[in-house]
């Protein structure tokens, strides 16, 4: 008995000593890992493993951020997504770093949850070579298509008409406009690189929209970002992180058997869309597969248009409805302004905009107050580089808060009221400002901004020539906001009344 009773214990103390060894050596792991070098930004005390998680709520951390730059500076750090994060603040700091020193952040950082999804492929996430090359193919077929220019106007203008019809189909009565919005901005760019549009009818296409809109939240949440922290473990666990898998698979699923249906009848000297351009390019490149000229690639490629082009656009309107329900007293000053210059008799084009100055305003305040990508898309340092009095190394993910600059308190008159006058001069005509940078800028701006700027204008000032928007009798509209990788308001219904 006393044989085993000291056996026993000698088990005991092994598997005591295991776990201490190894939480000391993961500690140090840790500890040498996240060390903090010479002249690094300042910024809140870090836990181990879990960094700045434990006092950073992922519901409002671009509120928390612009709190952090009050204690820390314009250039601070965190340890969140599982590594030392710098966090540019201002319009000053965030043009110094990705203007005047582009170059040296241009890369993407590399998280696990994209990794596992996207590794370096596609037109967003991708770097080097690859995304060089992809991005520039993007740009010239979509400018192709008339991306930019007047000749795609009359493609939105239909689909404007279409979207009238589903509104006007409401009959007055309270309804969810994201649905029909989501769709509408969404069959623009699948003109593009699908060659056709979907029927808002099609609740197939609409399950896929829905199936986009929640990976996107999913993504920033606490969830996806545990699983930054620890991928090891998170890929062998259940938990909502693998909803946005499950997600992206049917999205991509989706796009393969388009790009199948587009081999089949793909016709080189005719091309339809992106995919027949990107099929008839991969002859060209075959000596050169670090392009990525390639099935899969495509695949990537494809799904980054396909979604860059719908969930933003169409947030942004869904934002613009919810300030004109309301401000019903700038809603009634556009209407006036397009009955005046437009009229009901025909439709607005892009050619009105200069004539229509304070709608111009309002979209982009839209833009500056909905605040939709408000940290931004992050970037990685791509050498070591000295910015103000600190220096970023190589390979740190950089976050230019586009939060701070769209509410930069040097820059905007009254940067936390819904105001057209910022974009508006004494005369009343129409201003730019320096610091408005929704589609951020760089080397990495939205490839989709002129497309996205014609959406906007076509389909707000067509919705509000043909309807007075409202909330639902006895309904008091709120502008309150969900949170993921994108800044939305929370789900509420419109009431559509012709005019």
């Amino acid at each position: 008995m006393w044989v085993f009773d000291l056996l026993h214990c000698s088990d005991w103390i092994d598997i005591k000593s295991f776990f201490i060894f190894s939480s000391i050596f993961l500690l140090l792991t840790d500890y040498f890992r996240n060390q903090v070098p010479k002249n690094f930004p300042p910024g809140p005390w870090p836990l181990p493993f879990i960094g700045n998680l434990y006092h950073i709520s992922l519901k409002k951390i671009h509120i928390q951020f612009a709190e952090f730059a009050e204690k820390y500076g314009s250039i601070f750090s965190v340890r969140i997504f599982g590594q030392k994060v710098v966090v540019l603040n201002g319009h000053k700091v965030v043009k110094e770093a990705f203007i005047q020193q582009g170059d040296n952040f241009a890369d993407r950082p590399s998280l696990p949850i994209f990794e596992d999804v996207f590794g370096n492929k596609g037109v967003v996430i991708s770097n080097g070579y690859s995304w060089k090359q992809q991005r520039r193919f993007a740009l010239s077929t979509l400018r192709g298509f008339g991306v930019g220019k007047k000749s795609l106007e009359p493609s939105i203008q239909l689909e404007c008409r279409m979207l009238n019809e589903a509104v006007s189909n409401e009959q007055g009565r309270p309804f969810d406009f994201q649905i029909l919005i989501n769709n509408a901005v969404s069959n623009v760019i699948c003109v593009l690189v699908f060659g056709d549009r979907f029927e808002y009818s099609d609740s197939k296409f609409q399950d896929l929209l829905k199936m986009i809109n929640e990976a996107i939240y999913e993504e920033g949440s606490l969830w996806a970002q545990m699983y930054n922290v620890f991928p090891w473990i998170m890929r062998r666990v259940p938990g909502p992180h693998r909803k946005i898998f499950a997600h992206w698979n049917k999205v991509t699923d989706f796009i393969r058997i388009k790009i199948k249906e587009h081999r089949t009848d793909c016709d080189p000297t005719s091309p339809r869309d992106y995919i027949d351009c990107f099929l008839g390019e991969m002859e060209k490149w075959k000596d050169d597969e670090a392009a990525g000229f390639n099935i899969e690639n495509l695949c990537f490629c494809t799904l980054d248009l396909f979604v860059a082009g719908s969930e933003t656009t169409s947030t942004t309107l869904y934002w613009g409805l919810l300030y004109m329900i309301k401000y019903p007293e700038i809603q009634a000053k556009v209407q006036a302004e397009i009955d005046r210059v437009v009229g009901s008799s025909r439709q607005p084009s892009v050619a009105d905009r200069e004539n229509l100055p304070y709608t111009d305003a309002v979209i982009h305040e839209i833009q500056r107050f909905g605040n939709i990508i408000p940290l931004n898309v992050g970037r990685s340092a791509t050498k070591d580089t000295k910015l103000g009095e600190y220096v970023i190394p190589k390979g740190t993910m950089v976050i230019g808060s586009l939060t701070s600059v769209l509410f930069d308190k040097t820059e905007w008159e009254t940067p936390h009221t819904f105001n057209p006058g910022h974009f508006l001069d004494a005369e009343g005509n129409f201003q730019r400002r320096d610091a408005f940078l929704p589609f951020s800028t760089g080397k990495r701006v939205c490839l989709g901004e002129q497309l996205a700027r014609m959406e906007l204008f076509l389909f707000f000032t067509s919705l509000l020539q043909h309807f007075t928007f409202s909330a639902p009798p006895g309904v008091e509209p709120t502008l309150k906001y969900k949170m993921g990788l994108t800044h939305s308001p929370m789900p509420y219904k419109v009431c559509a009344v012709p005019r």
